[in-house]
């Protein structure tokens, strides 16, 4: 088991994405924390079926305090934290710019950039002095030039922005920093931003599968491998880095 030993924090885990990473990580032996505004418990007993021990902190990313907890608790529980998975993010819907509120920009902002940055603070104090893999989830669309979404696309070049940050900052503690930028992914969350959208009226795989190289829609699972080698001991010598997985639409 490539995380055998290891304790992983991962946030919005309650489903989708984030529940596909936590049992990924759990099957290959990694203690598991899950952190989620939504009740995480159906995540921790699938962690716990996969074979590994697993706890759920309700967590808003956007609030300091409450990272804090969330990396305090995988501590209490299991003694230390060696993987951030920062997956938690807000999904919009995808309509004319001029539609886009405010409110709505900063509310993406708040999730998408400052939850990153929040739990990143939050683990350091346990990581500088054993070192750990930092995951954060960015998003193809930042190379794709996809209309409808300035707020979603501008929060998610962020966050592959404050990767390289960390991963210059946080090298020298033996921290490896980098971002997976997932195409259209069916899960709960995906499916209802394709079902909300204003347009395209057809849904997205119409759109996005032809332009694919690998013509096929991807489901959570599909990323469960590059995060598990991002967070295990072959990736050792890789920070900074972004890697697209959207079956070839976007060839960076």
């Amino acid at each position: 088991m490539r995380l055998k030993g290891k304790v992983a924090v991962v946030t919005g885990a309650a489903r989708g994405l984030g529940a596909a990473f936590a049992v990924g990580f759990g099957r290959e032996g990694a203690n598991v924390v899950i952190g989620d505004i939504r009740d995480g418990e159906k995540t921790v007993a699938a962690v716990q079926e996969a074979g590994s021990q697993a706890v759920y902190v309700q967590t808003d990313v956007t609030k300091q305090d409450q990272c804090d907890a969330l990396a305090k608790a995988a501590v209490d529980n299991f003694g230390a934290v060696d993987i951030l998975m920062n997956n938690a993010g807000t999904l919009v819907t995808i309509k004319p710019f001029m539609e886009v509120t405010t409110e709505e920009w900063m509310d993406v902002m708040a999730t998408n950039t400052l939850g990153p940055f929040h739990c990143t603070k939050a683990v350091f104090p346990y990581m500088k002095d054993r070192g750990g893999k930092i995951i954060n989830i960015a998003s193809a669309t930042i190379f794709e030039g996809v209309p409808g979404l300035p707020h979603y696309i501008s929060s998610k070049g962020a966050v592959m922005a404050f990767t390289r940050g960390m991963a210059r900052e946080l090298g020298d503690y033996n921290i490896n920093v980098n971002a997976i930028a997932p195409g259209f992914t069916h899960s709960e969350g995906g499916d209802e931003f394709d079902r909300n959208k204003k347009f395209p009226h057809v849904p997205l795989d119409d759109v996005q599968l032809p332009l694919r190289c690998i013509k096929r829609p991807t489901y959570p699972e599909d990323l469960v491998g590059t995060a598990i080698y991002l967070a295990g001991d072959d990736s050792r010598l890789i920070t900074g880095q972004l890697i697209i997985h959207d079956g070839g639409l976007s060839l960076h």
